[in-house]
């Protein structure tokens, strides 16, 4: 389907399994109150309503903090209890209640809470009344949403939630008459802590009640402290409140609740107090043999900055004041720079997961749960594409073959493919991958495959039947691996067939006996679901590209199937390790879990050329910075291979450090129906482009707009609201990907990260305005990120300043002398003791440390300069910035994967480099003659100028090399561009700096000897 198409279209693959749990409600209009109702993510009508015609005993006691036309109410959780007016849990009708005494329905939402004065408790803003009797407490008395006083006890007695629990926990009587509370279970008399929930509310008039009962959820009373400990059980609670558009979902069926038939069976619910209470995660610390020494030479080489400044200030060269003053502002800002750089790395922290634990905790086999049927959360994995020239439908259907086949509960896994292209290729494609899939899926799982993307799986070196027991696994492996072989020809081909057939609405399908060609006794063939997404799009609109895509997809997402948990994935970067959502999920279900928005996991790449010429595994970044800053308040999110807790993108703080009384023990749900017609249409709604209007999609909900780099926003906004992130390194990588291995596209992507720091510091999500949630060194790698472009300019000052100085035969400093010469060896010692140690505790090569060097320096000079002067125009100017897809297709030329390393595409972000490179060869030809003819050669200032100038020529050398591509020819433009600038320069400086002797009358003759 077109781009531009005003409608919208989505695939859910036949025979996949889905489930939902959502409720709908209309707020009507109401003669008291002028309301403007709108659709909203739930298809029930949220309304902006004016406060005037409201009681006076409410409007003098409420006040809004903000008052937004956009609202989401959630289900309960530990941090936001329903007991006021604003909530939607109801009290029950009094005939219903003797019938539903111990049950209440959780209705489900989809929108964001209000913003009240009593923003940690929102819904407390409107329960005022009577105050709690209990001496020195100002709380006041639990209410009903009607405003009657909720009453523990027969005395009468008036008392507040939490001095009742208090009461509970100690010893069991009333505060008021001294006597113990009654129980349910000895008279008919609802129990106190009964009477603190709120009631079920009456299902809406009209409405099919046994349709609306098998929607909702229906949970028992009790709580969720364990009797070993008071700390919350966030996994006990998270698959208590199941949740309804965003709390996710934990479905225990019976024994055949998912294979189809009558899925209205409710199973027995999972026993929480008999779980393992061993940990599912734990720290690694970094030994303190190595940490120690690293934090003292940072200190050591921090004083060291500070002296050698103070010195270079106090002492200038007199003889050239213009390069002493342009060096002395470039070696101030560096150091500066570095400081940044390197106070979050101070903490270092590496973390270990136990997967057998989690398998215990939430799989393991009982008398309720004799099959071991998991209760771990759902996962929705969004994976976007949108072009599918630079993004193959063939990598993008690998990675979700990759998907498919993870080792998580099908039932709750679901896959979602977002086409912002709306490519009819990339459609027909995703329906061959899932043909495929009914094949590649059980062969997996029958074999335990690593890894479970077919392309790379069937290119492995080695003997592929190494730890296989089972006899047939040759026999199988041969037919999937010609299965495969058909289906990239089909895949490959659909251009062509696109082209040519007559009715091109019919998507292909394979081979029709294609999921017969190996034995599955026994093993388990259904698939996750999987859905086809592309959103509409209309001129005149701005669809904020990925954000906005990933934005529709969480949405759809939520509607559809609305798993607690939210794996996001590029295109190019599929699931390595099978387990790696597992591995998550240790983190999440953990003791603390709770306050984790996210779990990030490094990028790792293939096709990258051996020697990574230009730094293509980034593994200082990954390696070093992202596990420091797992120390702090957790790493920057980077924009795949992430996943997230979905009430995290909702834009929901983090729970408070309290505890959180009247929760839930256990739920019993109904298995949700499979999807309809109602809920597809809904699904398709929320993907209009009109939908976002007014909201605060993008502002505050879901990923952040308005600029080129929203996962770093994202994640900031995140981290900027109190809650914290985890790194998770795994043993055997958990995602893997592509890189751009050609130098242009190389620094087209660094160009595209690079203008998105700036898009960062010229905004409010500056670190600089972070809230104080936010941890000092946390603070400080976010403002790293939004400064570390403006480094381009006095970079590229000062690599010219070596040949600024063989030119006109002065120097940085008057002279070399040995105060000079220690600070600089000590400077230098400092650094590399501490490269040395950071290899040491973060795993990295010495060579990798220097080849990030040295694309710092190219990165520096070209991309980042660029990206200083685009994001000034676009602050200043308001001159939009577009950028084009990173290509995920390398060009082969006789069966050479690395044949687009020596391509050679010219681009004017080369100018700035090439420039310098050859300025400083000019220049040190020009030096040399000098001081080989001169009658009093000083050859100090030659070596000091030389040998700066070799050290910017050193970090240059791969971008040098890479102009030369395979058989050493270079584009003549390259000649044209750095043969004119660099002559420019050179003889600008030999003109107004000429050697002595050299002027004769008005005449200027240049000599260098």
């Amino acid at each position: 389907m077109a781009a531009s198409s005003p409608s919208s279209s989505m695939l859910s693959i036949p025979g996949a399994r889905s489930f939902r749990s959502l409720s709908k409600e209309k707020i009507m209009n109401s003669p008291s109150s002028t309301r403007q109702s709108r659709k909203t993510l739930t298809a029930s009508y949220v309304s902006a309503v004016s406060h005037k015609e409201e009681s006076s005993s409410i409007e003098d006691e409420m006040s809004l903090s903000e008052s937004i036309t956009y609202t989401v109410h959630i289900p309960a959780s530990p941090d936001h209890q329903p007991m006021s007016a604003t909530a939607t849990v109801r009290s029950m009708d009094p005939e219903i209640a003797t019938e539903a005494e111990q049950q209440q329905f959780v209705v489900s939402s989809a929108m964001m809470m209000m913003e009240t004065e009593e923003a940690g408790y929102p819904q407390l803003a409107s329960a005022r009344g009577f105050m709690c009797s209990v001496e020195g407490c100002n709380r006041n008395a639990m209410q009903e949403e009607r405003g009657e006083s909720v009453l523990p006890c027969d005395c009468g007695y008036k008392i507040c939630h939490q001095c009742h629990v208090d009461a509970l926990k100690t010893s069991g009587k009333c505060p008021g008459c001294k006597d113990q509370y009654r129980s349910s279970n000895s008279s008919g008399d609802e129990s106190p802590r009964d009477a603190a929930q709120p009631r079920a509310l009456p299902l809406p008039a009209g409405i099919d009640s046994n349709k609306m009962e098998r929607r909702l959820s229906l949970l028992k009373t009790k709580s969720l402290k364990s009797s070993k400990s008071l700390d919350f059980d966030h996994s006990r609670w998270l698959y208590a409140t199941k949740g309804t558009y965003g709390y996710g979902n934990a479905v225990w069926p019976k024994e055949d609740g998912y294979a189809g038939g009558n899925n209205t069976g409710i199973g027995a619910q999972p026993d929480f107090n008999d779980r393992s209470r061993r940990p599912l995660s734990r720290k690694a610390h970094v030994s303190a043999g190595i940490l120690s020494p690293y934090r003292l030479l940072v200190l050591i080489r921090m004083v060291v900055l500070g002296f050698f400044l103070a010195w270079r200030v106090r002492n200038p060269n007199t003889d050239a004041m213009w390069l002493w003053g342009m060096s002395v502002v470039c070696e101030i800002w560096f150091a500066f720079s570095w400081v940044l750089d390197q106070l979050p790395k101070l903490f270092p922290m590496n973390r270990m997961t136990d997967l057998q634990v989690l398998e215990e905790k939430f799989e393991r086999p009982s008398p309720q749960n004799p099959l071991g049927r998991s209760d771990l959360p759902g996962m929705d994995v969004l994976v976007s594409t949108a072009d599918p020239e630079k993004e193959p439908p063939l990598t993008t259907c690998n990675t979700i073959l990759s998907i498919l086949a993870a080792d998580y509960p099908l039932e709750k896994l679901s896959c979602y493919l977002s086409d912002d292209g709306g490519a009819l290729l990339t459609f027909e494609a995703l329906a061959e991958a899932a043909s495929f899939a009914r094949v590649w899926v059980p062969f997996c799982r029958k074999h335990i495959i690593e890894p479970r993307n077919p392309e790379t799986y069937f290119l492995l070196r080695g003997d592929p039947t190494k730890n296989k027991m089972s006899s047939d696994f040759v026999k199988d492996r041969r037919c999937v691996k010609r299965a495969y072989d058909e289906y990239k020809v089909r895949i490959n081909g659909l251009p062509d067939v696109i082209q040519r057939r007559s009715n091109a609405s019919e998507p292909l399908m394979g081979s029709a006996d294609e999921e017969n060609l190996i034995d599955t006794t026994d093993i388990d063939i259904r698939l996750p679901m999987l859905v086809y997404v592309s959103r509409e799009k209309r001129p005149g609109y701005d669809h904020n590209k990925k954000a906005g895509a990933m934005n529709a997809m969480v949405r759809t997402s939520a509607i559809m199937s609305n798993g607690a948990f939210i794996l996001n994935l590029d295109c190019d970067h599929y699931i390595y390790n099978s387990k790696a959502l597992r591995e998550a999920m240790c983190f999440f279900m953990d003791r603390g879990g709770d306050r984790i928005c996210y779990v990030q996991f490094p990028q790792r790449f293939e096709g990258v050329d051996p020697n990574d010429r230009y730094a293509n595994h980034n593994t200082v970044f990954f390696d070093v910075n992202m596990r420091a800053l797992d120390g702090l308040q957790g790493p920057f999110y980077v924009g795949t291979g992430c996943v997230f807790r979905r009430t995290a993108l909702y834009g929901l703080d983090p729970p408070q450090h309290t505890e959180h009384p009247g929760c839930w023990d256990y739920l019993c749900c109904l298995a949700r129906e499979p999807l309809d017609a109602s809920i597809v249409a809904e699904a398709i709604n929320v993907i209009s482009c009109t939908y976002e209007e007014k909201t605060e999609w993008g502002k505050r909900v879901g990923w952040i707009y308005g600029s080129v780099t929203e996962d770093v926003v994202t994640g900031f906004r995140m981290h900027n609201r109190g809650w914290r992130s985890i790194y998770c390194v795994t043993k055997l990588d958990a995602f893997r990907g592509t890189a751009p291995i050609n130098l242009t596209d190389r620094l087209h992507q660094v160009l595209r990260w690079a203008t998105g720091s700036v898009e960062i510091f010229f905004s409010r999500n500056n670190a600089l305005f972070a809230s104080p949630r936010m941890k000092f060194l946390q603070r400080v790698a976010y403002l790293n990120v939004g400064i570390y472009p403006f480094t381009s300019i006095f970079l590229l000052v000062y690599c010219f300043l070596p040949a600024f100085s063989l030119i006109s035969n002065q120097f940085i400093v008057k002279q070399l002398n040995l105060a000079f010469l220690v600070y600089l060896l000590t400077i230098t010692l400092t650094l590399c003791m501490l490269a040395l140690l950071e290899v040491k505790w973060s795993g990295i090569t010495l060579e990798e440390w220097w080849r990030n060097e040295q694309f710092w320096v190219i990165g520096g000079t070209s991309a980042h300069l660029a990206a200083v002067f685009q994001g000034l125009l676009k602050v200043i100017a308001g001159v939009n910035i577009s950028f084009t897809l990173t290509s995920k297709s390398g060009a082969e030329e006789e069966g050479d994967i690395y044949a687009d390393l020596y391509v050679v595409k010219w681009s004017s972000l080369m100018i700035p480099p090439i420039s310098i490179i050859l300025t400083n060869l000019i220049a040190i030809a020009i030096g040399s003659s000098r001081q080989i003819y001169s009658e009093i050669p000083q050859w100090s200032k030659l070596l000091g100028s030389v040998f700066f100038s070799l050290w910017v020529l050193f970090h240059l050398y791969p971008f040098a090399k890479g102009l030369m591509g395979k058989g050493g020819h270079i584009p003549t433009i390259i000649y044209v561009w750095s043969g004119l600038i660099a002559v420019i320069i050179s003889l600008m400086f030999v003109y107004i700096s000429p050697p002595a002797g050299s002027v004769t009358g008005t005449r200027t003759a240049f000599q260098f000897f």
